[in-house]
């Protein structure tokens, strides 16, 4: 009676708590990264070496070189120049390679800024929590309420006059970026606020200030790294969104979003103009959001976890 009773108990936490998978060793089964995210890896890579590297590989052209008048405008991939060339003889390949060096430029510096600013107002509302998150949170969704393209359209125009340059783009989706980022560190800020070594620390009587650099922040920042690579993506894909509106970087620094909109006039009869920067930057935003998501699965901190 007493073995069948065991039995019945035994099966009852099999159905309650199942286990994790064993391998043949007796070992719960490592989580492997993919091939997906290793292609992406080796996509981002060879994108981030050729884009730092522009300006010492002898076959990328700087931006604003002397263009190739020996070859026909508009001339389509060849074995001297690998994506073709544009109307004003310049060589395709090199100018997609100077154009991801500013896209991921506007990229990291936007994410810089946000996840600097928007990363301290985030954790500060969710650890302060009370007033402070009510307040806090009121303003966040103010700015969330505008449509961030519209916003980004009005500082450019404030700024600029409508005659945009580099810093000013930076400038201004990393000021759109503040409330988004803010509102996601908030939420990890939470979830993290409540494990046990963060209760413990409060209960032992540890100083906020120390609490939140020595439990809080190593914490959050991998589930908000993670994050990065995905706003990254987005920031690219808001200046091009720009770009078509004519308020991106000013010539001659290139952008994927530029290219893509100089090439669309001509997208019947000489598409390589318009479609090598489009898979570029398509690949690039595919191959960040994947990465991404990988690894927001494995650092995300997850209510069930607590």
């Amino acid at each position: 009676m007493s073995d069948t009773l065991d039995l019945e108990h035994a099966d009852a936490e099999d159905a309650v708590l199942p286990r994790a998978p064993e391998d043949d060793t007796g070992g719960h089964v490592k989580k492997r990264w993919g091939i997906g995210f290793w292609l992406s890896a080796v996509w981002l890579l060879a994108i981030v070496v050729l884009s730092v590297g522009a300006p010492y590989l002898p076959f990328v052209e700087e931006p604003g070189a002397f263009p190739d008048f020996s070859i026909e405008s508009l001339a389509g991939p060849s074995a001297d120049h690998w994506f073709g060339v544009n109307q004003n003889g310049d060589d395709l390949f090199s100018q997609v390679v100077n154009g991801g060096r500013t896209s991921l430029l506007i990229g990291g510096s936007v994410v810089f800024f946000g996840f600097v600013v928007g990363g301290a107002i985030g954790i500060a509302a969710g650890f302060y929590g009370g007033r402070t998150d009510r307040i806090i949170s009121a303003i966040l969704d103010v700015f969330l309420a505008f449509p961030a393209l519209v916003l980004a359209l009005a500082l450019i125009g404030i700024v600029t006059g409508g005659d945009a340059n580099l810093p000013v783009v930076i400038l201004a989706l990393s000021l759109l970026s503040v409330a988004p980022l803010a509102r996601i560190t908030r939420g990890t800020t939470l979830a993290v606020a409540e494990r046990e070594y963060v209760l413990a620390a409060r209960t032992l009587g540890a100083r906020q200030p120390r609490i939140i650099a020595k439990e809080i922040l190593p914490n959050v920042v991998p589930p908000m790294a993670a994050f990065a690579l995905t706003v990254i993506a987005v920031v690219i894909v808001a200046e091009g969104a720009l770009a078509f509106l004519g308020l991106s970087v000013s010539s001659p620094a290139p952008t994927w979003g530029k290219l893509i909109a100089e090439g669309r006039a001509e997208i019947e009869n000489h598409g390589h103009w318009a479609l090598f920067p489009a898979g570029t930057m398509f690949l690039t935003i595919l191959s960040l959001n994947y990465i991404g998501d990988v690894l927001q699965s494995r650092f995300t901190v997850r209510e069930g976890a607590l």
